[in-house]
């Protein structure tokens, strides 16, 4: 075990420091560039077309989703374990500058996701009972003809399934085992029987019952995160300035909390910022395309601008509110991180531990336990509901039971399990998943400008 978490590590040192950092920022930047800077320009229609009249209760669709749906079902997927420990790991280990290229990532991600909700609406199937289908494999397919096409297609297909449907659901049922357990004291394996029980009926009901839940769950959940967030911070008020100061500080001179040299630390903030960043927001990883690819709209670009906002609440938002948080209560001000790594502090305590510091030992374990719950529970839907897909489109219609069931018990068995090996090994596929989602968005890229042309002059 010891071999394969070191050999995956280095895998993920390469990914994450070389090979996604160009790849990531790269097509952010480029589509920012094709695209007129969509991501600024749209903004206030997105915001508009999101928040212009949304209802809790969109109904069920006669195939395919609302549009609202569909970036509820994204937003569910966007918004789990990343925002709370995935951040407070990237803290951890990069500092605090690590946000600040978080939010690089994010604003050049806006642009990325456009690109990804245009293409899957522009490549989406209509069966003939119709029910839709779409996603990264369909565009791949468009963007490389013949057996490269098909290759890339099925890596593609492999590695989500494998990093979300499994893997990644096991990350997920393991940060609601821990974060309960601690703060309720329910034993894990109960919070797992828990958890796989209802994902198991919430997965029998397909995509309408994935998506009645989630257009109801999202909303409540980030309302109710950002408001004990915004007043954690009201009583922190006087370390803010210090708390913001440091997030562009250690963006640029980390050396200075994280030890080593400049060079060392610097590339660790933003290797840190780069990799926790598309594990929260997860543009340019082709997941959310499948929720976006379902979305009854009049054109692509009107989907693509509401994808844009799905990265927005994600980052700027929802994994913001746990930086501020968490270096306002733990680094600024003296804090028992103020000089770095601590003793018994680590990625799965630090979110309990700086709420508690103002809330109290039992308000603030309970409160980040019930907040996570919320957030991995309705992310676990939606990665199954994507690797679904990408099941049925390898092995056809019947194989989605037994990957079903597999996936449960997957659940489970992560509220028990906890280990680095299952974290790296969900980098390790989430990464992968990038490389030739990436290539085909880039080979479309005159399709996305035209629609960001169309769409708003």
């Amino acid at each position: 075990m010891d071999t394969l978490l070191h050999a995956v590590q280095t895998i993920n040192f390469y990914l994450s420091d070389y090979i996604l950092v160009i790849l990531l920022v790269g097509t952010g930047i480029f589509f920012s560039i094709r695209t007129r800077f969509v991501q600024v320009r749209c903004f206030g229609q997105g915001m508009r077309q999101v928040f212009g009249g949304f209802s809790l209760r969109g109904g069920r669709q006669k195939g395919g989703l609302s549009s609202f749906q569909a970036l509820t079902t994204a937003i569910a997927a966007q918004v789990g374990t990343g925002n709370i420990i995935g951040a407070c790991g990237a803290i951890l280990v990069g500092g605090p500058g690590a946000i600040f290229w978080m939010w690089i990532i994010a604003f050049f991600g806006m642009a990325t996701i456009y690109a990804e909700a245009v293409l899957a609406q522009e490549t989406r199937v209509v069966q003939p009972d119709g029910s839709v289908a779409g996603g990264p494999v369909y565009y791949i397919k468009r963007a490389f003809r013949g057996k490269l096409g098909s290759f890339l297609a099925g890596f593609f297909a492999v590695a989500i399934t494998l990093a979300l449907g499994f893997i990644g659901c096991m990350v997920q049922s393991n940060s609601i085992g821990s974060t309960c357990s601690t703060a309720f004291g329910i034993p894990a394996w109960v919070i797992g029987l828990v958890v796989a029980a209802a994902s198991a009926f919430v997965f029998l009901g397909g995509i309408q019952r994935v998506a009645s839940v989630t257009e109801k769950l999202v909303p409540i959940m980030a309302i109710l995160y950002l408001v004990g967030g915004l007043v954690l911070l009201i009583l922190r008020l006087p370390y803010l300035p210090e708390t913001v100061g440091m997030i562009f500080k250690y963006a640029f001179f980390p050396q200075a909390i994280i030890g080593g040299g400049l060079g060392y630390a610097l590339k660790t903030a933003i290797s840190q910022g780069v990799k926790r960043g598309l594990f929260s927001n997860e543009a340019g990883m082709g997941s959310t395309p499948h929720a976006h690819a379902m979305a009854k709209v009049a054109s692509p670009h009107e989907q693509g601008i509401v994808a844009m906002v799905g990265v927005f609440i994600d980052t700027f938002l929802v994994l913001t509110m746990t930086a501020l948080v968490v270096i306002s209560t733990l680094y600024a001000g003296g804090g028992p991180l103020a000089g770095g790594a601590a003793q018994g502090i680590d990625k799965t305590n630090m979110a309990q531990l700086a709420f508690s510091s103002v809330f109290g030992t039992g308000v603030g374990r309970a409160f980040v336990a019930l907040c996570l719950l919320f957030f991995a529970f309705s992310t676990i839907l939606s990665w199954n509901f994507f690797g679904k897909l990408n099941v049925a489109w390898l092995f056809g219609e019947k194989a989605t039971r037994v990957y079903s069931a597999l996936a449960v018990v997957f659940i489970f068995l992560g509220s028990c399990l906890s280990n680095d090996l299952v974290w790296e090994l969900s980098d390790l596929f989430n990464q992968l998943m990038v490389i030739p989602n990436a290539l085909a968005l880039l080979a479309l890229a005159p399709l996305v400008a035209a629609a960001a042309k169309a769409g708003k002059k």
